[in-house]
């Protein structure tokens, strides 16, 4: 078993949603490796959203990869849309760059810096339009993941779990999790917003305006509104998605997904406040110390670890009944038709 648990799910229609959003907060220097620089982070979403849809991020001229030269968790997802051809959505819940593909717009600001205290611009408006978009959704689709490109949001993850009283450790993009800065900056944003540990823990959704990002209202909206069978694809980030859910009061049948590179993470605390906010939690091993392509053996040194719904998108290749070597395959003819002698 590559993913466990094994997914025993057979749905008709199975569908793949990515919700893109930027923030102000990933341009803070060395808390993000989404991008090759901070200012770069902006087109991340944008060139995410094209890779996974027409196998090129049209965006940037620059390959897409993080500074350390690994390629972006686009391509995992790429391989798992092509080989599963479950459909994917894109959902702009407030991007500085649009992609150039087809992407449902739910006119949101993009994030700001939660080091002042104010992030999100009308969580609760963001939400209730997201839950109206899930409401349609709902009814094409029996099974949906839900998964997200918004650098800098593992440590906006971790000030909305800190201000609804929870001790998470989020992961990281780089190999090396940056915590004590990503802690210094929530810190400064709670000090700001005049918020204590566990302050908002009965206002879920202001503690995404003061110290999160458009994503989480947007998602814990779709969650909301499509009242169907739904996976969280992601890491640390979609854990505050959770906490988010349970503390508005939703009883949804909502689980998630990431890889083994979060779940694993021991800078981190994934498998530990899953547990304890009551979530069945799956974990995906694409089994990269195999891959030929020296990039993707990187992810199994910490590099990126997960993103654009890469452990959903794994999740789902094996409840199609697709074989981690399968995976792993399309995965590196996916890093050869992208990059080619650039990673080889």
């Amino acid at each position: 078993m590559w993913v466990k648990p094994h997914p025993d799910f057979s749905p008709k229609k199975p569908l793949f949603l990515c919700i893109l959003a930027n923030t102000e907060t990933a341009k803070i220097p060395n808390i993000s490796a989404a991008g090759k620089s901070p200012k770069l982070t902006d087109y991340t979403p944008a060139a995410d959203a094209e890779l996974v849809e027409t196998g090129n991020a049209i965006s940037i001229s620059e390959p897409a990869m993080t500074p350390s030269g690994a390629p972006t968790p686009a391509v995992l997802t790429r391989a798992s849309m092509l080989l599963t051809g479950i459909p994917c959505i894109f959902i702009n819940s407030g991007l500085r760059v649009r992609p150039k593909v087809p992407a449902i717009d739910i006119n949101a600001q993009p994030g700001g810096d939660i080091r002042r205290g104010h992030a999100v611009v009308d969580a609760q408006d963001i939400y209730k339009k997201s839950a109206a978009l899930g409401k349609k959704l709902g009814k094409l689709s029996d099974f949906v993941m839900i998964g997200e490109s918004v650098p800098g949001g593992t440590t906006t993850a971790m000030g909305v779990m800190k201000a609804l009283g929870y001790d998470s450790r989020v992961s990281s993009s780089f190999p090396e999790n940056p915590l004590r800065l990503k802690n210094e900056v929530i810190s400064e944003g709670m000090k700001q917003a005049g918020i204590s540990f566990g302050g908002l823990k009965n206002q879920p959704l202001r503690a995404v305006e003061c110290l999160g990002d458009p994503m989480m209202a947007a998602a814990a909206g779709l969650a909301d509104g499509l009242n169907t069978k739904t996976v969280l694809a992601g890491g640390t980030q979609m854990v505050s998605v959770l906490a988010i859910i349970k503390h508005l009061g939703l009883n949804r049948d909502v689980s998630i997904a990431t890889t083994r590179y979060v779940a694993d993470d021991v800078s981190a605390n994934f498998r530990e406040m899953t547990d304890a906010l009551g979530y069945e939690a799956f974990a995906a091993d694409p089994g990269f110390g195999n891959s030929k392509f020296p990039g993707l053996r990187m992810y199994e040194n910490g590099d990126v670890k997960e993103g654009v719904g890469a452990g959903g998108a794994m999740f789902a290749a094996a409840m199609m009944g697709f074989s981690q070597k399968e995976f792993r395959e399309k995965a590196e003819e996916v890093c050869d038709s992208i990059f080619g002698s650039i990673i080889s």
